[in-house]
Parts: C-alpha cells; sequence; structure tokens
C-alpha cells in the first residue's frame, strides 16, 4: 500500500466519522435539521417558482411528507411563507416584460378581490374540510400541469392586451383564481393557461401572474395571520430560502429544461393529494368511532 492509498483510505475514514457525527447531532438538534429543511424547501420551490412551474404544490408535498407542518395551517404557511419571494418575483418580471398597463392592473385587482374573499371563507375552515379542499386542489394542480407538459405553443405568439369581453373573461378568471390560492391552489399554472386561451402571448402570464400573486399574498395572509392558521418557523424557512433562490433563477439561469421536473412535480402532487384525501377520511372515522360521554 502507497503513502497515497493510505491517506486516501484514513481521509475516508475520517470523512465517514465526521458524517456519522454530524448526523448524531442533528438528531439531538431536531430543530436545527427541520430549520434546514425549511430553507431548503424554500430556495428549491422558489427558484422553479420564478420559472413558471408554481411554488404551492411542491412545498404542499414537502410538508405533507416530512409532517413539519399540520394539515390545517398547510394553505396559511403557503400564502404567508411565499410572499416576500413572489413580492420580489413580481418587481423583476413587471419591470421587464413588456404588457398593456390596464389588463395588468385590472386583472391583478380581480386577482386580489378573489383571495379576499376565499381567504376569509378558508381560515375559518375545519381540519378535515381543509383536508379535503387540499387534496381536490391538489389533483386540478397535477392535471393543469400535465397540461403545461404537452402544451407546445411558441412563447413569442399572442397579444400583449385584452379588450372588450376578453377583457371580462382575464378578469373573471383572475378573480376565481385568486380565491383558488386560499385552498393551497397556485395562481402560476392556471393562469399561465388562462392567458394562452385569451390569446395573450404566454410571456405576458408572468408579470400578470406575480404581480397578482404579489399583490393578493399579503391581503390573503393578512387574513390566516388574524386566524393564527399557520406555522411561524415555516413561514421564515420559506422566505429566507426563497428570495435568494429568485435571484438566481431570475438573472442567472433565467430558462431551464423542466419537462422531467413538471413529470416529477406531477408524481408526487398526485401522490400528496391521495395522502391528504385519505387523512381525512381517517379524521371522520375516528370522530364517528369516538365514544360519547353521557351525562347522567
Amino acid at each position: 500500500m502507497t503513502i497515497k492509498t493510505f491517506l486516501i483510505l484514513a481521509l475516508a475514514g475520517f470523512t465517514l466519522f465526521f458524517i456519522i457525527t454530524l448526523a448524531t447531532a442533528f438528531r439531538k438538534n431536531r430543530e436545527l435539521l427541520q430549520t434546514l429543511v425549511l430553507l431548503a424547501t424554500g430556495f428549491v420551490t422558489n427558484f422553479f417558482d420564478t420559472l413558471g412551474i408554481g411554488s404551492f404544490a411542491p412545498t404542499t408535498a414537502i410538508f405533507k411528507f416530512t409532517r413539519l407542518v399540520r394539515d390545517e395551517l398547510i394553505p396559511g404557511t403557503l400564502n404567508i411563507g411565499h410572499t416576500l419571494p413572489t413580492i420580489t418575483q413580481a418587481f423583476i418580471f413587471i419591470t421587464i416584460v413588456k404588457i398593456e398597463p390596464v389588463t395588468l392592473l385590472l386583472m391583478i385587482a380581480a386577482s386580489v378581490l378573489g383571495t379576499w374573499l376565499g381567504a376569509g371563507v378558508v381560515s375559518k375552515w375545519p381540519r378535515r374540510n381543509i383536508q379535503i379542499g387540499m387534496g381536490i386542489a391538489l389533483l386540478v394542480a397535477a392535471a393543469l400541469t400535465l397540461k403545461k407538459i404537452y402544451d407546445n405553443d411558441p412563447a413569442d405568439i399572442g397579444a400583449l392586451e385584452l379588450r372588450g369581453i376578453k377583457l371580462l373573461l382575464g378578469i373573471a378568471g383572475n378573480f376565481v383564481l385568486g380565491a383558488f390560492m386560499s385552498l393551497g391552489i397556485g395562481l402560476y399554472t392556471p393562469c399561465m393557461i388562462l392567458i394562452t386561451l385569451l390569446g395573450m402571448n404566454p410571456k405576458a402570464a408572468f408579470p400578470i401572474m406575480m404581480g397578482s400573486c404579489a399583490f393578493l399574498m399579503p391581503v390573503g395572509s393578512a387574513r390566516f395571520i388574524r386566524e393564527g392558521k399557520f406555522d411561524l418557523r415555516s413561514v421564515f424557512g420559506l422566505a429566507l430560502g426563497g428570495i435568494p433562490a429568485v435571484l438566481i433563477a431570475a438573472f442567472i439561469v433565467k430558462s431551464l429544461e423542466l419537462k422531467y421536473m413538471l413529470w416529477l412535480v406531477v408524481i408526487v402532487v398526485l401522490i400528496t393529494a391521495i395522502m391528504m384525501l385519505y387523512s381525512a377520511m381517517t379524521e371522520r372515522k375516528n370522530s364517528v368511532s369516538s365514544p360519547t360521554v353521557r351525562e347522567g
């Protein structure tokens, strides 16, 4: 055995010792490990969010698999935690993407009104209702993501404004999408589809969807904050991990081949939807089977 081989083997042994020691420290300090997971979740989900995938469905999947956030707190945590990264996106894309200002203003206003009304309802829902609502919402998100995978329309074709009946349809559509945000359905993919169906340039969806979320998420978040329906540590993890990810995606990466990532999102979201609906079913069985106490 040469000296170099001995050093390499010894280094491998020390590396293994370090990893085991670090893992032991993580087990003893569960909060530190959870914090790192939350920061990584904020970074990864907002990185791909900036590229147009959306962050709500992947974040919900991570929360469900890791059990870091209780089911009834997920909608509020999503809305509050992703607000600052989304505002960062809006500043960037409203500035650099050309779009007719009146169309942008009216569609943003419609989404804000939709989420204000929607969050007022969802923030008061019991745990089982939220599980059912989010399970259905995730199934819808998976279907919309599948459509996006197979949508091969050119990215530079279409108008940069809406007029007449198309403008009214756009306003109504974004109002509904704003309300769905309260259930944890991200606005990005359905907004992209709405914009394309109305004949607009798909690139115009970026300032609309990011501007909409940047205005509506603080409004919707205020309702969840007043009701106390959120996980504070997760909120900070998503925000602190998300903001640098947005800047990297917008100014350095700019675009990626996202087809395979979208397929992964669909699979994970479908599994999460099934888990959420199963949890709701279990919740109902437990409530039915719980013995009732009779007063003497």
